[in-house]
Order: structure tokens, then C-alpha cells, then sequence
């Protein structure tokens, strides 16, 4: 090989490794978003909000499930000495019934994860705004919110908790 093959090689490793090395001192963090939807304060006081916003729809769903089934049950025992005509306009009232209280499950599972995806939205968005702080104050070059390995030492999700449970809201 001549010496200009030697050089070009020579040049191109070392700028295959300038990445590399500049890779190797970036400040990395890592925040498990799983966690602060869990363990914040932020996501407690969502729960609850949620919790105390749909517990009188819930109790109402659960009241007329059991107004079903017990009137489902009673339809079994009583169909036997029914007449055909009274037999088939229990089935009709149970059908009915039965069907009003699927469409108001429907609507209630979809109202409720509407909500749940407003209140966790709003948490993401206030701990997205923590963790750019904390990149620009502590001078990190990349974080990240998902990871299938890190190691223990970069993961910055503590002092993101800590910010967001004391922090402005």
C-alpha cells in the first residue's frame, strides 16, 4: 500500500472514532416516565380527581348490572309458569335493559379514558418542561424517556419526582 493509501486510511479511523469519543463524555440521563405517572404527586392527585369525578356513574353502572342480573335470575325461575306472552315481554324488557346498560359501560369506559388521557397528558407535558430545564441547567446532552437497558447511575427519574412534587404547577 503507498503512503497516500496509508494516510487516507489512517485519516478515515480517526474520524470514525471522533464520535465515538465525543459519545463517550456527553452527559446521559435517563427518566422512567412509567414511574412519574405512578409515584407522583401530580398522578395521585389526578386519580383521585378522576376517581372522585366518575364514582357516582360507577356506583349507577353497578346498581343497574345488579338490577339485571337479579332480574335475569328471576326471569329463570318465574319462566316456567309464565305465559308465552308475559314470558316474551320479560325477555324483551331484559334485552332492553340489557342493552342500555352495555351502551352506558361504552360511554362511561370512553368518557372515563378520555379524562385519564387529559390528566396523564398534562402531567407529561409538565415533566417534558422539568426535564428540558434540568438538560439546560445541569448541562445534559440527551435524555431519554424509554430505554431497554441503562444503567442505574444515569437514570434521573428521582430528581424529576422530586421537582415535579415540589415544583410550580
Amino acid at each position: 500500500m503507498t503512503k497516500q493509501g496509508v494516510a487516507a486510511l489512517v485519516a478515515v479511523a480517526l474520524m470514525a472514532s471522533t464520535p465515538l469519543a465525543v459519545a463517550q463524555e456527553a452527559k446521559i440521563g435517563v427518566v422512567v416516565l412509567e414511574r412519574i405517572l405512578r409515584d407522583s404527586s401530580a398522578a395521585k392527585a389526578a386519580q383521585q380527581k378522576l376517581e372522585a369525578e366518575f364514582s357516582k356513574r360507577d356506583r349507577e353502572l353497578q346498581d343497574m348490572g345488579a338490577r339485571l342480573k337479579s332480574g335475569a335470575e328471576r326471569f329463570e325461575k318465574d319462566a316456567p309458569v309464565m305465559t308465552e306472552t308475559d314470558r316474551g315481554r320479560r325477555q324483551r324488557e331484559l334485552a332492553e335493559l340489557d342493552r342500555e346498560f352495555q351502551r352506558k359501560q361504552r360511554e362511561f369506559r370512553e368518557d372515563f379514558n378520555q379524562r385519564r388521557n387529559e390528566e396523564l397528558q398534562s402531567i407529561i407535558e409538565r415533566t417534558n418542561r422539568i426535564i428540558r430545564q434540568m438538560a439546560e441547567q445541569e448541562k445534559y446532552d440527551l435524555i431519554v424517556q424509554e430505554a431497554v437497558y441503562y444503567n442505574p447511575r444515569i437514570d434521573i427519574t428521582e430528581k424529576v419526582l422530586r421537582v415535579l412534587n415540589n415544583g410550580p404547577r
